[in-house]
């Protein structure tokens, strides 16, 4: 399963990984990797846990509350944007690797309390 290339340039995934790959030199092994003493690219691949530290830490950069964040954040937030926006599970599932719509369902948060929600019809 592979990432389309995003509408914009600016927020592209596929563009960026791309040019995350070429800046750093990298042809092969790990994608993410540190980057160490003077700017140079380790050639090992993070820590298992160094993805949830990363996250907090840009997250309280940008104001945010850092205390329900950790590493599966990221995929709770992939798969819950993207049945807010219609896909279809068997293709989120497709993607993820989930075996059942039932775990994958424990996935998506309550962003569609917002928009399925009987209020939002009042029309006040």
């Amino acid at each position: 399963m592979g990432l389309p290339f995003g509408t914009s340039q600016d927020t592209c995934p596929v563009r960026s990984l791309r040019q995350w790959l070429d800046r750093a030199g990298i042809r092969e092994g790990p994608v993410f990797r540190s980057v160490v003493r003077y700017g140079h690219v380790a050639r090992r691949g993070l820590h298992k846990d160094s993805i949830g530290k990363l996250l907090k830490r840009a997250a309280a950069r940008a104001g945010m509350n850092v205390d329900p964040l950790g590493g599966h954040s990221l995929r709770a937030g992939c798969v819950t944007q993207a049945a807010m926006n219609g896909v279809r599970e068997f293709i989120i599932m497709r993607q993820t690797g989930h075996k059942t719509v039932a775990t994958l369902r424990r996935y998506i948060r309550s962003g569609e309390i917002f928009r399925e929600n009987a209020a939002a019809g009042l029309g006040i």
